[in-house]
């Protein structure tokens, strides 16, 4: 039997918070091209893979997945693409397979895709060898359908386990997007040893599905409007870039493709493009240029 927490070492406890640590900022002195900040754009397409992942039980919601394909994808790639903004989509395997003509638009049109996992699978619940399977198969079939080796990953659910960072490190990517140590990007490190991986955070505050997710089993409800969450996500773009840092936004085709919602990440792009010095780009574009201005 596990002892209670309470009733650990001080070894026992500093070795639970210090075996995955943010590191040295790796927040720029100047951002491309003079740019006064760097916006991060991601959508994770998950698609049919949240109910696949659970068992696959419910037709209605894996038909929720499908419109992210039909309606959603296709509506933020016009949205970016009228404002010229490039963007990373974090992609499951299986949802990649069930839709590759998508994941090669994406690319065609100058985005990125990183790893999001096989199935969507919680990799906390998985021991190391599964876990590292999947997400060396989930690579292979990224690289396989779009032409491209991903070198980012984002876990599903931002689910990161004990053995995730020496997975990644083992894939040899450039960086995660997955942790919440920051507000701008930093050096992952791993038992006191700097891994060179670049952390490009996330926030549940800068996520659309916190304000409209929607079970009818499980009591969630939607209930934030559409402007309440724009003034959110345009609150923190705009510290971001009163500090001179990074704002990076996760929203899901299945979430901000409808019609009533689509217009946040539309007024988002047209407020933040009528600025001159921001620079939009993918995590991948973003975290190579951090970790050349920020050497060792």
């Amino acid at each position: 039997m596990t002892p209670p927490p309470w009733s650990w070492q001080e070894e026992t406890w500093r070795s639970k918070v210090n075996h995955v640590r943010a590191g040295r900022s790796m927040k720029p002195a100047k951002w491309k091209n003079g740019a006064r900040c760097a916006v991060a754009l991601s959508f994770d397409s998950d698609h049919e893979t949240n109910e696949l992942r659970d068992g696959g039980k419910s037709i209605g919601r894996m038909s929720q997945g499908q419109y992210g394909n039909r309606q959603g994808v296709p509506r933020i790639l016009n949205a970016l693409a009228k404002h010229n903004a490039k963007a990373t989509f974090f992609v499951p395997a299986v949802a990649a397979m069930l839709y590759p003509d998508e994941q090669r638009r994406v690319v065609a049109e100058g985005h990125e895709v990183g790893i999001h996992g096989w199935i969507h699978e919680l990799n906390s619940t998985l021991p190391y060898e599964t876990e590292r399977d999947l997400m060396f198969r989930a690579a292979d079939m990224l690289e396989r359908i779009t032409g491209t080796r991903p070198v980012g990953m984002r876990t599903p659910s931002w689910d990161f386990s004990p053995d995730t960072l020496r997975i990644e490190r083992e894939l040899g990517l450039l960086y995660d997007s997955s942790l919440m140590a920051d507000d701008d990007p930093y050096e992952l490190i791993e038992k006191g040893e700097p891994t060179g991986i670049v952390e490009l955070p996330v926030e549940w505050i800068r996520d659309d599905a916190v304000y409209f997710n929607m079970h009818r089993f499980n009591g969630l409800r939607p209930h934030t409007p559409p402007t309440a969450v724009f003034d959110i996500f345009f609150r923190e773009f705009e510290r971001a870039y009163e500090e001179g840092g990074l704002f990076l936004l996760t929203m899901h085709p299945h979430v901000t493709g409808y019609r009533s919602r689509i217009w946040i990440l539309e007024k988002l792009l047209e407020e933040i493009t009528r600025r001159s010095d921001v620079w939009i780009a993918t995590h991948a574009e973003i975290a190579a240029y951090v970790k050349a201005e920020c050497p060792k």
